[in-house]
């Protein structure tokens, strides 16, 4: 087994991971680990951040501590809001490159739940990819961090102190196992939007951060708390999302009549916050019997359509579906995890040594609903605090001890295990998605809360080597999923994204509906 010793871990290369990354290498080495192509190139509405004169930060405090329906941690946001301005000069500084509009200002938009326009966009729909370019050739010119691409980091390693300090890893490529030690692990690895059957997710969301960091004695909090994106390109299309900017700018969603009918949900109507929405449209769904609703973008100018949203225009092109003369169908999927590794204002997680930001973590900042476009804010503004107060610590690592931590590891791939159809990964991944899809997703009860938790905690104990990554994935799918489900059936009260309807509820959801 090889060996790596570095000051400071980072796992995951997105926003949240190049962010920590680039603070921390102002005091000490940095080693940089990504699995592959995350959620931060997909994001396409924008960042959310108080900058033009009508605006402030407590405006955007106040959207935000709305949405989150009485679930923020308000001094979390404070610090978001208040900070967001300053990170995002620095990415102009690093040669990001926002959309800027005719009168020389920032081309700013609107998005659900936000009471004035302050999504700065990149590329029309493409800022994620923006953001993303900037950091990784910010961090490009650093010479005190080191990338490895491509790794799959399966546990993190544990001293007999319960602190953490270093990580277990294989090339997906394989090859010999790496082990990683450092002062101080941050990690940013992404969500867990492979838990669902249908989620607008990239296949490497597999909750390998918030698993892993649950196993090293991280505390967790609001996991019920998962956030479904209104407007996803129905089925039998491909998974793509379609950003909520296209409401901001005038789309609109109608039932199969043909009928505009957010109105009735929400006076808000097509900007209410995204878990009115995706109710709303689920409530259509029912109603008509159909498998989605439409997004109708036919009132916006076919010129504002491809300048604002090449990449959406494009995607539908693509699969037979011309935006500016007909109305796309759409159905809400998995998008977001609000919940995660339990975290303060610098992304300190329970565990002495391990730091946790963007989706792996809950910062409080989301609440039980995330506003849109909050989440590249996030990770900009807790992955630089995370790194800052990283390389704060000064302390150094038993690099033997660690060492010694991955081969006992390792030990496990040398014994037998569990074979045969109950223990073939690829099947359990289907058959949890559609169970968690069905049972833990838009709406729940207590009946199927209950079916899902028994059969998960028949399995989420599968024999994993931690160097076979189809099974560890697994795994980590599993334990996140059993971690929803139980904080989903413990909160019986519905609030947010968490919607549970017992008994007659439904019926009078319907009644209600009209």
């Amino acid at each position: 087994m090889r060996t790596w010793t570095t000051d400071i871990l980072v796992i995951g290369g997105g926003v949240a991971g190049l962010s920590a990354a680039i603070a921390a290498s102002r005091g000490g080495r940095v080693l940089l680990v990504n699995k592959g192509q995350g959620c931060s190139p997909l994001a396409q509405g924008g960042v959310a951040v108080a900058l033009c004169k009508d605006d402030a930060d407590t405006l955007h405090l106040a959207d935000t501590l709305s949405a989150g329906k009485g679930e923020c941690d308000a001094d979390a946001v404070r610090v978001m809001v208040g900070e967001g301005p300053r990170r995002i000069a620095e990415l102009i500084e690093w040669g990001a490159r926002f959309d800027i509009g005719k009168d020389g200002q920032f081309a700013l938009s609107r998005e659900g739940a936000h009471s004035r326009r302050r999504i700065l966009r990149a590329g029309g729909d493409a800022t994620g990819r923006e953001l993303m370019r900037a950091l990784a050739e910010h961090v490009d010119t650093l010479p005190g961090v080191e990338r490895l691409d491509d790794y799959f980091v399966s546990e993190l390693l544990t001293l007999p102190d319960g602190s953490v300090h270093g990580a277990l890893m294989v090339p997906q490529a394989g090859g010999e196992p790496l082990a990683v030690a450092a002062r101080s692990v941050i990690l940013a690895a992404g969500g867990a939007g492979q838990v669902y059957s249908r989620t607008t997710n990239p296949v490497t969301a597999t909750g390998d951060g918030i698993a892993m960091g649950m196993r090293a004695g991280a505390l967790v909090r609001h996991m019920e708390f998962v956030q479904f994106h209104p407007t996803m390109l129905a089925p039998p299309h491909p998974p793509f999302l379609l950003s909520e900017a296209v409401r901001g700018e005038g789309g609109v969603l109608i039932n199969q009549a043909g009928e505009a009918f957010m109105r009735r949900y929400h006076p808000l109507a097509d900007l209410a916050p995204r878990d009115d929405v995706s109710r709303a449209i689920w409530q259509e769904m029912h109603l008509a019997g159909s498998a989605h609703v439409f997004l109708d973008m036919r009132g916006i100018s076919r010129a504002r359509l491809h300048t604002h949203f090449p990449t959406i225009t494009a995607t539908c092109a693509a699969v037979g579906i011309d935006v500016s003369r007909q109305p796309v169908p759409v159905a809400p999927a998995a998008h977001f995890m609000m919940g995660g590794l339990a975290t303060d204002a610098w992304g300190q997680s329970s565990v002495p040594g391990l730091f946790a930001v963007g989706e792996v973590a809950c910062s409080g900042v989301h609440g039980a609903n995330r506003l849109a476009s909050n989440s590249l804010l996030e990770a900009l503004v807790f992955g630089a605090r995370a790194g800052e107060m990283a390389r704060a610590d000064v302390g150094g690592v038993d690099v033997d001890a660690v060492r010694g931590a991955a081969e006992r590891l390792c030990e496990t791939a040398r014994r037998p295990r569990g074979t045969g159809r109950a223990n073939d990964p690829a099947r359990l991944r289907v058959q949890l998605a559609d169970r968690m899809w069905n049972n833990v997703g838009l709406v729940r009860d207590a009946a199927g809360l209950m079916a899902t938790l028994a059969w998960l905690r028949g399995r989420k104990r599968m024999s994993v080597d931690p160097l076979d990554i189809g099974r560890s994935e697994c795994r980590n799918l599993l334990e996140v999923a059993y971690a929803i489900t139980r904080a989903a059936l413990a909160r019986r009260e519905s609030v947010g994204a968490h919607y549970r309807v017992d008994g007659v509820e439904l019926e009078r959801a319907a009644a209600a509906a009209g």
